[in-house]
């Protein structure tokens, strides 16, 4: 109990050193440091208030304890046995570490897709859901503002992701940092895809902070978290989101930026 003990401390630290890292900066730079440069970028003009920075930092400290008990618990307890987890690296190629994570990445949008659809059913998004959806104008700290039992269904994907296929400790580490990384992205509040991405086929593939700002401040729709494939084949993408982001795009590059060779048919849920 006193070495879990220790675990936990160890991570909990990490973790939270590493969410006022990566969602910090980019606050700072976007918020604070550059903000009356960068407008352009901006997706909704109007400005979220202090108290609500407040409230997204609490709930996320919240969230980071649960990820990482559920890490504790992967790591630290008999439970392991039953994951896929594996100590010595050489046991895979060296190509498989990066592979892993790739992985982990499409597993992880398509668990969080479905899960985000049962989270937006009445009565469980006013029980939990709504902590998140309070923040209708994210900022970089709203990527982990989750009610406790969200966050529980949240850190919940590890535990899909290291019982399905081989992880390495450094694998599971690349792919929570990248995880929250694009996370922070989603909900940075500005859009920063070049303007190329617009007539590339990425663009339908890939989310954009526009995407995922939309889904907040319509609270429907884009339920993806880093592709557009299944909110595309399940008919959940917004119908505003190609205009959206085109309009974003023309504020910051002018109107040729939003040419595109075809245009992608969305639907409403």
């Amino acid at each position: 109990m006193e070495q879990m003990w220790k675990i936990f401390v160890e991570v909990f630290s990490i973790s939270v050193i590493r969410y006022f890292v990566l969602a910090g900066i980019p606050f700072l730079l976007f918020y604070i440091f550059f903000s009356n440069r960068i407008r352009k970028l901006k997706i909704q003009q109007r400005k979220a208030a202090r108290k609500d920075f407040w409230r997204e930092i609490w709930h996320s400290m919240q969230s980071t304890a649960v990820f990482t008990v559920i890490v504790v618990l992967i790591v630290a307890t008999p439970f392991k046995q039953y994951t896929l987890l594996y100590d010595d690296i050489a046991a895979y190629p060296v190509w498989w570490l990066p592979l892993s994570v790739a992985l982990s990445l499409v597993v992880h949008d398509t668990y969080f897709y479905w899960f985000h659809r049962i989270m937006h059913h009445p009565k469980i998004f006013k029980a939990t859901h709504l902590v998140h959806h309070k923040s209708t104008n994210p900022s970089p700290w709203t990527s982990y503002s989750f009610h406790v039992l969200e966050a529980i269904a949240e850190g919940g994907v590890l535990v899909v992701i290291v019982m399905v296929m081989p992880m390495h400790a450094m694998g599971v580490l690349w792919f929570t940092i990248s995880a929250f990384m694009i996370n922070v992205y989603g909900h940075l509040g500005y859009e920063l895809m070049p303007k190329g991405f617009r007539k590339s086929v990425l663009f339908e593939v890939l989310n954009s902070s526009v995407y995922h700002n939309l889904h907040h401040s319509k609270f429907k729709g884009n339920y993806g978290l880093y592709f557009r494939v299944w909110d595309r084949l399940m008919g959940t993408e917004h119908p505003d989101y190609v205009k959206e982001y085109d309009k974003i795009q023309a504020q910051r590059f002018g109107n040729a930026a939003t040419a595109s060779v075809a245009e992608p048919v969305a639907q409403r849920a």
